[in-house]
């Protein structure tokens, strides 16, 4: 590669590599987004959230410590969080990437009210079915709502009251990706089990069973691309279809130790379920007669059959070529959105460093001057704004995912260590070597683990293959 000088392996929880002094730096012109304007409060105390719980208690994963610390969460009421603009970007990015895979097998995105009728809920039997995990509330003149966890009843009413819908307009798939509520009993483990998150849920309508089962198949797929494209280990399982309904159900899970799914799998990937689903324990695969694993899981998708369960309830038919009504055939799919920004954080990170899926990380690079009054700094902060300019100049989409760190009271050391903590996937420093001909930066490869010495143009080489959504 033109501009590699040097590649250093990085060993685990490594820092700078031995022979770095002191860097210094200036704040950056005002275009360049800076560390120091940035709205992440770093270094939130997990002992912050316990006086918010009331009961003393530090945080009780990985994910919710390091979303904390980092400054992407804080607590709000229990199961509610304030999302602080970091994680803010990486769930628009996120939703950018779920987008192009929804709308790549014919998703249409609408978005659906959040107060739900009590009406349409009492119709279809959920309303007493789901208990107490249903938000519900009174309108001044004593109408009954929910704020909905999910979408069924609404979008099968919508489709519904289109009375000339013609088999030609189907399959027919609706999507969204909104705020959900749930009254969890015992919120915990941050954005895992909260009770106000954002999902993506879609809705499906095809003219037969056959077709439904062609829609539900082509929607796992994109889960399957989705989940790959993010580097997140994911395995789908057979599922219970619960207060949704249906006939048919599979969710993707994140396997973790703080996942509160058991699975039972197959070694050689010939079965896969929820235990939950399962009548007694079973011990060995149905297929191979291969001994079953068990493993927990995060759950971060959840795919639904429905069959007619919801078109008849509300009478959501469609003409066929003889001009006869018929019941649409349904599927609902569902991915946690916020979940997945958890789970990725939980699976993918350190003990106390964060380590994003590179595609939805808030920003892609950070730039670490010299230390302010080092002997590096007049040449150093010149020669990095330089390379700041000419990478945006050169790669335009990472323009607005580049940060300076320009916080150059604190050592390089300090800032590294920050940067480190937070998981940009790059880090470029102007150190001893800016002061070479050519002028060498030194450049860490987070997620790879590595750390290479770069002149400019090796710089701008290595950052051309990064992707933003």
């Amino acid at each position: 590669m033109k501009g590699l000088l040097r590649r250093w392996r990085l060993p685990a929880g490594s820092g700078r590599p031995h022979g770095c002094g002191p860097r210094y730096g200036v704040p950056g012109r005002a275009k360049r987004l800076l560390v120091s304007q940035l709205f992440q409060p770093f270094n939130l105390q997990a002992g912050d959230e316990a006086g918010w719980e009331g009961r003393g208690r530090e945080p009780a994963c990985r994910s919710q410590k390091l979303m904390l610390q980092g400054g992407l969460v804080y607590p709000s009421v229990p199961g509610c969080y304030y999302y602080l603009p970091p994680a803010v970007r990486a769930m628009e990015k996120l939703v950018k990437v779920v987008d192009g895979e929804m709308q790549a097998v014919g998703g249409q995105k609408l978005n659906v009210p959040s107060l739900s009728s009590a009406e349409l809920w009492r119709a279809s039997g959920r309303w007493d079915g789901m208990g107490p995990e249903l938000f519900r509330l009174a309108d001044r003149h004593g109408k009954a709502y929910c704020l909905a966890p999910t979408h069924e009843e609404a979008v099968t009413e919508l489709v519904a009251a289109q009375s000339n819908l013609s088999y030609k307009q189907l399959p027919l798939r609706l999507y969204q990706v909104t705020r959900k509520f749930r009254d969890e009993p015992k919120p915990r483990f941050g954005l895992l089990r909260s009770r106000e998150f954002y999902m993506k849920d879609m809705y499906t309508f095809d003219a037969s069973e056959e077709a439904a089962r062609q829609t539900y198949d082509l929607v796992c797929d994109a889960y399957r691309s989705l989940f790959d494209r993010l580097g997140l280990p994911f395995v789908k399982v057979q599922a219970a279809t619960g207060s949704i309904g249906g006939t048919m159900s599979h969710e993707f899970q994140v396997p973790a130790d703080v996942g509160e799914d058991r699975l039972l799998l197959c070694p050689d990937g010939h079965f896969a379920a929820n235990v939950e689903m399962l009548n007694g324990e079973r011990t060995s695969c149905p297929t191979c007669g291969e001994k079953l694993t068990q493993t927990k899981g995060i759950e971060v998708g959840h795919t639904f059959y429905l069959g007619t369960k919801y078109s008849s309830v509300s009478n959501a038919v469609f003409y066929s070529p003889k001009n006869k009504p018929q019941l649409a055939e349904m599927g609902c799919y569902g991915l946690g959105i916020t979940r997945i920004l958890a789970a990725s954080i939980e699976v993918l990170s350190t003990e106390d460093s964060i380590r994003w899926p590179s595609l939805i990380a808030p920003y892609q690079l950070c730039f670490i001057p010299p230390k302010r009054g080092s002997k590096e700094e007049e040449e150093g902060v010149t020669l990095l704004e330089r390379v700041y300019d000419d990478l945006t100049e050169a790669l335009p989409h990472l323009a607005g995912d580049s940060v300076l760190d320009d916080r150059t009271q604190l050592t390089i050391g300090k800032r590294l260590k920050d940067a480190n903590k937070l998981g940009y996937p790059y880090v470029v420093i102007a150190g001893k070597r800016v002061c070479e001909d050519p002028p060498v930066f030194e450049v860490w490869n987070q997620n790879a683990g590595e750390v290479l010495f770069l002149t400019k143009e090796g710089v701008i080489e290595l950052l051309s293959k990064v992707q933003v959504p």
